[in-house]
């Protein structure tokens, strides 16, 4: 192979090649074979010095081409990339979907180039050419990464995180969903998962409250599959990190029950002999590996500073690419180190993938139904929705509470869709979404790792995180419940979930409005759902009945290309027993529907959506030429055709009134008057808060009568 000077200057540490200091070891003799064993490491130890080098040469070259982008991590992080990709993982370039991969989560998702110059070297199919091109339009290079979707497609990307410390929340998810998947399919025979979850993070994201939320479920759940990184160099954006922080994050995460390690991050031999212990640690704890590094080294104008955190290192690139050893040109990467990564790295992995290909033909041979199902959940195949709704038995006709529907539903979701998996943010008894005969997820008591209930304690953004990091791992269906007007506790994750389509997720949200009554304002939503409505590609659910709720479960799991909220009462709601139930299935299914034909010349056009559609209905019954529209999901009617549309809303009807318990700025779009709640509620039972707030249909009655 053909190094880099500083490589083969590297190769004379006898502690491992760390490239920035020295170790003293006592001369010793040896035999040849141990020499030769010698030789190869050392001769291993230079490719990684050599590969981290090379790697901090690409992210400056990219950084100081967009003028753009966070130069401290990919520089202070090297030799973690290069024990990672070089050494620790187990992965194959040639096929990112294989599911018995390892997964690496940047949590630091700012330090993005430190994930593409990485993903670079290791074979992935991301050019120089898009490294080149990064931060810039259509590239396959974006400023943070992004899990593949529509707008792209980079591979190796396992996760958008997002916020600081939501990528250590979401790799509690992949941990959970690995843990669940070797529960549920390994047998004793054959063993298809078993993998490890890397995820590398900063002094920001073990400041967010969320990473600490997740680490306690991590360590009570005993997640051992788990092995944070913590890139510890004692800087944050705007100050040294001591002007804001002074606990002993050790100690923290000792507290938690995590197995921790501090070294030198900086030192390969130590980073790859303490990530290797933490993989060979099955003992129930998750690991916590603390790297002491220096951020931005390699350019002493910035390094170890929070000028480092930035680009403000871009006019002093071509100096600190020679101080390591590199050349002028742009993106320089040694033909030894592609020698490197092709014949050492990938020919071990290659192995390890063509030895559990072997296992995974003998497993599915052995298991033919269990395989299907697997490969139907890794494909996201569910039944078509039209079979699944004529699979779930009508609902009947007494007056119920949609979560109380809800909870009915869901358990003929979980035969029907044997991937699906539910959890509560400690509101099992209120939400209803506790899945009968699915057992506990987790660790002691009656849990166990096969379990499809998880309990994720009062940590509802966590848990907002962990659904998405299940989602990522790209195995299990998940849902999560609280109560609405706790959901914007997890609102970024919902965002980040939708902008990065995940249909694999979706959030059962009840005790949806000021008819919550007793527990007063601070408890009733009236915000909250138009709220959620505006954040783009989230299907919002406000089912009006019990079939509206089954056709709204149905929506969320049969959907690919993005999460749903799924919007349930507290109290009982009357049945549209007018209707038929297939039908009224079928118009939630598009979003919005008619409810109530008119009997008369059309006149007038009721809106109403959930709790409301019952006074919607009671007010047009006296009114030959109204019609009442149901629209349980704006966002689904609004993929409709035209011609639905102005089926169900004609444009040559313009007295039309909108009816919601709730802020009512965004009806207007579709109604000329809204009966609504723009203000908050009291504490009172829930049916005299709804009728002081004009949310009966009385008052609808009265508002359409002073219509022109």
């Amino acid at each position: 192979m053909k190094f880099s000077m500083i490589a083969i200057a590297a190769t004379a540490l006898a502690a491992g090649v760390e490239g920035f200091s020295t170790v003293s070891r006592p001369a010793i003799r040896a035999s040849p074979l141990k020499m030769a064993d010698a030789a190869t490491e050392v001769d291993t130890k230079a490719a990684l010095a050599t590969a981290a080098n090379e790697a901090r040469g690409l992210a400056m070259d990219s950084i100081a081409a967009a003028h753009s982008g966070h130069m401290g991590l990919p520089l202070g992080c090297a030799e973690v990339g290069a024990v990672l990709y070089g050494s620790q993982m187990q992965y194959n370039p040639k096929d990112t979907q294989w599911i018995n991969r390892d997964r690496f989560i940047l949590s630091a998702g700012h330090g993005s180039m430190f994930l593409y110059s990485w993903l670079n070297l290791a074979g992935f199919d991301l050019s120089i050419e898009e490294l080149k091109n990064f931060r810039q339009h259509h590239s396959q290079t974006p400023g943070h990464p992004e899990f593949p979707n529509s707008e792209h497609t980079t591979p190796g990307i396992e996760c958008t995180t997002g916020p600081l410390g939501a990528g250590v929340s979401n790799a509690v998810g992949f941990a959970v969903s690995e843990k669940m998947a070797a529960a549920k399919y390994n047998t004793e025979e054959h063993k298809i998962f078993g993998h490890h979850i890397f995820a590398l993070a900063g002094d920001g994201c073990f400041q967010e409250g969320i990473s600490a939320e997740a680490a306690q479920f991590a360590a009570h759940e005993k997640l051992d599959n788990l092995i944070i990184l913590y890139d510890s160099n004692e800087v944050t954006l705007d100050k040294m990190a001591e002007y804001t922080q002074s606990e002993d994050i050790m100690k923290r995460y000792d507290a938690y029950g995590f197995e921790t390690y501090e070294i030198d991050g900086h030192d390969l031999a130590v980073v790859e002999e303490t990530i290797a212990a933490a993989k060979a640690s099955d003992n129930g704890k998750p690991k916590f590996i603390k790297c002491n590094t220096i951020i931005g080294k390699g350019m002493e104008e910035t390094e170890g500073t929070n000028a480092a955190h930035g680009e403000a290192g871009v006019p002093y690139v071509g100096k600190a690419k020679a101080s390591i050893g590199l050349p002028d040109s742009g993106w320089y990467v040694s033909e030894g180190t592609r020698d490197f990564f092709t014949n050492t790295v990938q020919a071990k992995n290659g192995k390890i993938y063509d030895d559990w290909q072997a296992t995974y033909a003998a497993w599915k041979e052995a298991n033919p139904d269990m395989a299907t199902e697997l490969e139907d959940a890794v494909a996201d195949k569910t039944m078509p929705a039209e079979d699944m709704l004529a699979a779930i038995p009508e609902m009947g006709d007494e007056a119920e509470a949609t979560r109380v529907s809800g909870f009915k539903v869901i358990q003929d979701i979980a035969k029907l869709v044997p991937n699906y998996i539910s959890g509560s943010a400690d509101l099992h008894g209120s939400t209803r979404n506790y899945i009968n005969d699915g057992g506990n997820f987790g660790a002691g008591f009656d849990k166990s790792y096969a379990g499809k209930n998880l309990y994720f304690g009062i940590r509802e953004h966590s848990m907002g995180a962990i659904l998405n990091g299940i989602a990522y791992h790209g195995i299990f269906k998940a849902s999560g419940s609280t109560f609405l007007v706790f959901v914007d506790y997890m609102r970024p994750t919902i965002r980040v979930a939708s902008l990065a389509e995940l249909g694999r997720v979706s959030y059962i949200l009840t005790h949806d409005s000021i008819g919550v009554g007793e527990d007063g304002p601070t408890h009733q939503p009236v915000e909250t759902v138009p709220g959620l409505r505006v954040i783009p590609n989230l299907d919002v659910y406000r089912p009006a009945d019990a079939e509206e709720t089954v056709a709204a479960y149905v929506s969320s799991v049969t959907r690919s290309d993005g999460p749903t909220a799924l919007i349930l009462s507290r109290q009982n709601l009357n049945q549209n027993t007018a209707m038929p139930a297939a039908e009224r299935r079928a118009g939630t299914m598009k979003g919005g529907y008619i409810a109530k034909k008119e009997t008369g010349d059309l006149d007038l056009i009721i809106i109403a959506t959930g709790s409301e559609v019952q006074h919607a209905l009671e007010a047009a019954a006296e009114l030959p030429g109204a019609r009442v529209v149901s629209m349980p999901c704006v966002e689904a009617y609004e993929r409709q055709s035209d011609d639905y549309k102005e089926s169900v809303l004609p444009s040559s009807v313009t007295k039309r009134i909108a009816i919601e318990a709730a802020v009512t700025a965004a009806w207007y779009k579709y109604a000329s008057k809204v009966v609504g709640v723009d203000r908050f509620g009291f504490s009172a039972p829930g049916d005299i808060v709804m009728e002081e707030l004009g949310m009966t249909a009385k008052n609808l009655s009265a508002e359409i009568a002073s219509m022109n």
